[in-house]
């Protein structure tokens, strides 16, 4: 994380942005975030992770928000960071009291920028399946709130085991997506993702996917995953992975054109203090 962070419009610096601790944010994991991917300055995608936080506060009920200004306040804050290549994760925190813990009216929501290199990946990243499953009919299902520790147990388990990701399956035994990320994969020269009814998140960078790629929406048990010519993992902190070998298939390198559709990272390059 870089050193500075932008709380509800102000600079701070990161160790020292605090959230209010009798809020749902602290009590419940009140809130969402994005994570938005930035390539010489510039947010890329930043439509679609607007019309997903839009989408998403209402889903949990948080109170209206003015996005108009958030574009400006992230590019102020790469500025001063001194970053073109990056990602930057944006979380609105309801910071009002519960109707069970109730200490006062406080509608307003807290809202935390900070940037980062991208994630570090390995170049031959290892899948497995993940024993915790995604409950499809969850009010939480398709949003990214800020309850995200599951899905960060379920990564970290499947890094215990040895493996980078993990496929998640529904209640139903569905393909939902990886801990982390979404998944498609190829049979034939096909190219298939999950359907939005299995649970999986909307994710901006699998929506730019099939903008841009045919690609067919699926419900299905893992069963075809061992079959496919090629598996991928893709989000903003990531980009697009091609995975190496899923439990115990191995697979050989693809050229799809879905590894091709975003721009390249430079994680090292700073803008001059100029």
């Amino acid at each position: 994380m870089h050193k500075v962070a932008s709380l509800n419009g102000e600079f701070v610096a990161a160790e020292e942005a605090k959230l209010d601790a009798v809020s749902s944010a602290a009590f419940y994991g009140r809130g969402i975030f994005t994570t938005v991917a930035v390539y010489d300055g510039e947010p890329f995608l930043w439509d679609k992770h607007l019309r997903r936080l839009e989408r998403d506060a209402d889903q949990i009920g948080l109170a209206a928000i003015n996005l108009d200004n958030f574009e400006n306040s992230l590019i102020d804050l790469l500025n001063r960071n001194e970053i073109e290549n990056a990602r930057a994760r944006i979380t609105i925190y309801d910071a009002s009291s519960s109707g069970v813990w109730k200490i006062g009216p406080n509608d307003r929501p807290t809202i935390l920028i900070v940037t980062g290199d991208f994630r570090e990946a390995t170049q031959q990243p290892r899948l497995t399946i993940s024993p915790f499953s995604i409950n499809s009919r969850s009010p939480l299902a398709g949003v990214k709130s800020c309850n995200y520790l599951e899905n960060l147990l379920a990564f970290e388990e499947a890094r215990k085991r040895g493996f980078d990701e993990a496929i998640r399956l529904n209640e139903r035994g569905e393909v939902a997506s990886a801990c982390m990320a979404n998944v498609f994969w190829t049979i034939g020269g096909s190219l298939f993702t999950p359907d939005l009814a299995t649970g999986c998140l909307p994710g901006t960078t699998r929506e730019f996917i099939m903008e841009n790629v045919e690609c067919e929406e699926v419900v299905t048990g893992v069963g075809a995953l061992p079959n496919a010519d090629s598996i991928f993992f893709c989000s903003a902190g990531l980009g697009v992975r091609q995975i190496s070998t899923f439990g115990e298939n191995a697979f050989e390198p693809s050229d799809h054109r879905i590894l091709h559709l975003l721009p390249p990272k430079h994680t090292k390059t700073r803008m001059s203090a100029s």
